[in-house]
């Protein structure tokens, strides 16, 4: 079944700088989570749970190996109107400057959008971690005869002043909004949030970066182009205008802009009872694969996750998320670690045949702490790497070091013996 009022636009997001190395050489939707996943799946997978199944994702960096993963997961019948579309910045004769923010994003993109039959546009966040019913939310905005509906989560303090504020009234009409306010202004921004969020200091209500807009409305915002961004702009400027709900949401959710809200974010996933649960009925969909089962050997393994296609040796794995097709040799202890994995084998005929040193994966006698390991990385025997907070930020060849996590870009070597402490 299809919701055809509803058409969801998926935003790629810049740059990604505060995510980098990560970033280097793939956009932020496309870098992978969980051992098996990519983050653009989340908010994919968020919508076809609630039965919206047209979705594009507006993209500017670095959008190949996107592309290529939602070609190899997203398909739908023939008979279907279902799809998942990438939609790159692209120069047209109206334009031919890049995104400049959000809103600009949509509207270079409002030609492609427009071709299809919708009431509603849903827009969404390519890099958040959450799990949300989408369709109580557009149900809502319905039965309110809203025109403009922001997803809230409600927020402490130090949290807020990252966040755009907003106020309601008693029908969570929107009143009033500011984007990431001083701190001092605090005070005068607080909400009625529900006991539990209450109880842990969470009493300002933020905007989670997610709207349904209708959509003659949104077509009617995104002819005037000196307005650029969602939060800064178009927001601000319509609550005045047109009926804005605010939809409050206190499950699950964390935007993943930076690395140690990445490392967190993933790691959180080896807790007894994740606070991002994958085992539930609303699935998160991914490329499906065919791998073998994963193959362990004399290893103590502890609170970690270990994804499909794995090989290891290690003596100890300890609060790690472990990847597709790693290999982890002998007498390793690995803690405190995602490892993305790797995009392929290597057959004992081409490591002889090519004299390979460092195998794909961690080698032996190794001992890995607070790290992330990018995909294809080959760790050397003997390698020590002890992340933490005594170390200070820092950019080599193959690694970089960010709030005390080690990052191993994708695809380096790691030589034999290598001390990173």
């Amino acid at each position: 079944m299809i919701n055809n009022e509803v058409l969801s636009i998926i935003l790629g997001g810049g740059q990604g700088s505060r995510l980098y190395p990560l970033t280097a050489d793939r956009s932020k939707p496309a870098v992978p989570i969980a051992g098996k996943y990519r983050l653009v799946d989340i908010p994919i997978s968020n919508c076809i749970n609630s039965d919206i199944k047209r979705i594009y994702v507006l993209t500017q960096f670095n959008s190949a190996s996107l592309n290529q993963h939602i070609k190899n997961t997203y398909h739908f019948s023939f008979f279907s109107s279902a799809f998942v579309d990438v939609l790159a910045a692209e120069q047209t004769m109206h334009s031919d400057k890049w995104f400049q923010g959000t809103a600009d994003a949509v509207r270079q993109s409002m030609h492609h959008f427009l071709q299809n039959d919708f009431e509603y546009a849903l827009i969404l966040s390519g890099d958040q971690l959450y799990n949300m019913d989408l369709e109580d939310m557009i149900a809502k905005h319905k039965a309110s005869n809203a025109e403009i509906t922001i997803a809230t989560y409600p927020v402490n303090a130090k949290d807020a002043t990252g966040f755009g504020l907003l106020k309601t009234n008693e029908e969570n009409v929107i009143t009033s909004f500011i984007e990431k306010p001083d701190a001092s202004l605090l005070p005068d921004w607080t909400s009625d949030v529900g006991d539990e969020m209450r109880s842990e200091g969470r009493n300002y209500l933020a905007s989670m970066g997610i709207y349904i807009f209708n959509r003659d409305l949104l077509a009617e915002l995104m002819n005037n182009p000196d307005t650029i961004d969602f939060g800064k702009e178009i927001i601000p400027q319509s609550i005045h205008k047109h009926k804005t709900l605010s939809y409050q949401y206190e499950g699950y959710w964390t935007d993943i802009g930076t690395i140690d809200s990445f490392f967190e974010a993933n790691l959180g996933l080896t807790d007894d009872i994740p606070k991002f649960n994958l085992y539930d009925e609303n699935r998160v969909y991914t490329r499906a694969r065919i791998l073998p089962t994963s193959k362990i050997t004399n290893t103590v393994i502890n609170k970690s996750v270990i994804s499909d296609g794995c090989i290891i040796h290690a003596d100890k794995i300890d609060r790690c998320v472990i990847g597709i097709r790693s290999r982890i040799g002998k007498n390793s202890v690995v803690q405190n670690t995602y490892m993305m994995g790797n995009d392929s084998y290597e057959s004992l005929a081409d490591m002889e045949a090519n004299h390979i040193e460092n195998l794909l994966g961690i080698g032996n006698d190794c001992n890995i702490n607070y790290c992330i390991v990018d995909k294809n990385c080959r760790i050397g025997d003997n390698v020590i790497i002890e992340g933490g907070k005594h170390l200070e930020d820092k950019e080599t060849e193959n690694y970089f070091i960010r709030d005390g996590i080690v990052v191993i870009k994708k695809g380096a070597t790691i030589p034999k013996g290598s001390v990173i402490k």
